[in-house]
């Protein structure tokens, strides 16, 4: 869950998308491709500058500074690249040219308005960006892969034994693998060989074990303990490890499970599929006051209302409230007690359990504010990433008809899925593939 951080005026901000806990072991969050590099980061507005490790901290400049955010991040391949390319392009046009602007508090007075600014690959430019990156940052592994498959020069010793291994990488890989039962792969499956082989290295150096992570005291304790726990293999979901292998490269944002998983199924129309033995998956829907977790939307209704005394049903009847009047109030309601703030009188408080303690004392749960105060388009985002009970909401008896969306304007940005095989099959990754597979 991301912390929040003052402004300069004085009111909070959420800085990074805020997510409810979730089980380490469900994570499947994309890859870090991003290697070691002593780059620098540039303001698309400023001088500042900072390292590449940095980067959280000139993201939070850009937004607190000069209120842009970069969407997606994580999927850039080369993010110092794509700064100093938009660095150029907003010195040539004014940033109105390519980003999408977001007004906060629109229907409130004028001096309390703010403008932000989404750079996106909703913007042809930033997506063609975005691809070349992506393909030449392929083009660089498989380019890096075929000169570690073809050097004769590698010299290592293995890490259990200290046997000494000369010539090409696959003989100590398999030695590892056939002697001491350790694999990490198929020697032609990795990229940047040394460098894992470092990290590991260093691991084992620093008495830790390579698949639990726990550190011990000596290293005969932890020898004996890789051996008769079965430890000697690496930890798969330890996202480090994801950059050395080439299946990580071949589509950005999906990790090796994802890639791996796939076929072409998908493309194929077949009538006789069989779903009788689908199982849906349940989706927990936290409360809007404490951490209570419901499966379905009558049980986590039935708990805000018989221990919170607050009744969503009831307001949505009583102020006849759309589904995306629905979704801001409740994204509203989350950011206010995030924040510590009652979101019935606006009072400040130093902790969330205070400000729950408060609206509870003052009675201040069915309290709400003027709907302007909530009815703002910044609310359409949700507080939480993974709110699933925004997905319980339910819309409104009128809202199938078109009069349901009068007298509110809903934003919508249009994506061309139209042609959803021919995209795929006229990928640039693919295409870059396909060359690479003739070629060899």
């Amino acid at each position: 869950m991301a912390a929040s951080s003052g402004s300069k005026d004085g009111q909070d901000s959420i800085l990074e998308p805020l997510c409810f806990p979730e089980p380490p072991a469900d994570d499947t969050s994309a890859p870090s491709l991003q290697c070691p590099s002593t780059e620098l980061l540039v303001c698309l507005f400023c001088p500042e500058s900072v390292p590449l490790q940095q980067k959280d901290g000139l993201l939070k400049h850009l937004l607190l500074e000069h209120k842009l955010v970069i969407a997606d991040v994580k999927l850039i391949a080369d993010l110092p690249k794509y700064m100093l390319y938009w660095k150029g392009r907003f010195l040539e046009q004014p940033v109105t040219d390519f980003c999408s602007v977001i007004k906060t508090n629109s229907t409130g007075p004028i001096e309390k308005q703010e403008d932000y600014f989404l750079l996106c690959d909703v913007l042809p430019e930033d997506r063609i960006l975005r691809e070349r990156l992506q393909q030449k940052r392929l083009e660089e592994v498989l380019e890096q892969q075929q000169k570690e498959r073809d050097d004769s020069s590698f010299h290592r010793l293995c890490m259990f034994c200290s046997e000494e291994f000369s010539g090409n990488r696959s003989s100590l890989l398999n030695h590892m693998a056939r002697e001491h039962s350790f694999s990490i792969g198929l020697p032609d499956n990795i990229v940047y060989c040394n460098q894992f082989l470092d990290t590991l290295q260093n691991k084992l150096d620093n008495l830790q074990c390579l698949y639990c992570e726990k550190t011990f005291r000596d290293k005969t304790t932890l020898k004996d303990h890789m051996r008769k726990k079965a430890h000697r293999r690496i930890n798969a979901t330890n996202r480090e490890y994801d950059r050395f292998y080439v299946i990580n490269y071949l589509e950005l944002g999906k990790t090796w499970e994802e890639v791996q998983s796939e076929d072409d199924r998908e493309l194929v129309d077949d009538e006789d599929d069989d779903w009788s033995d689908w199982q849906a998956h349940p989706v927990s829907a936290v409360c809007l006051f404490c951490d209570h977790q419901s499966e379905t939307m009558e049980q986590i209704y039935t708990h805000l209302k018989d221990i919170h005394g607050f009744d969503l049903h009831k307001l949505r009847t009583e102020l006849n409230l759309r589904f995306y009047q629905q979704v801001k109030l409740v994204n509203f309601i989350r950011r206010q007690i995030h924040q510590s703030r009652c979101y019935g009188c606006q009072e400040k408080f130093q902790s969330r359990d205070d400000v729950l303690r408060h609206i509870e004392a003052e009675g201040h749960v069915m309290q709400l504010p003027d709907m302007s105060t909530w009815n703002q388009p910044q609310y359409y985002f949700p507080t939480y990433e993974n709110d699933a009970l925004l997905c319980t909401l339910s819309d409104s008896d009128g809202d199938d008809s078109d009069e349901a969306f009068h007298g509110e304007d809903v934003p919508v940005i249009a994506e061309d899925i139209s042609n959803l095989r021919a995209l795929k099959q006229t990928s640039v990754l693919n295409q870059l593939l396909k060359n690479r597979s003739s070629c060899s």
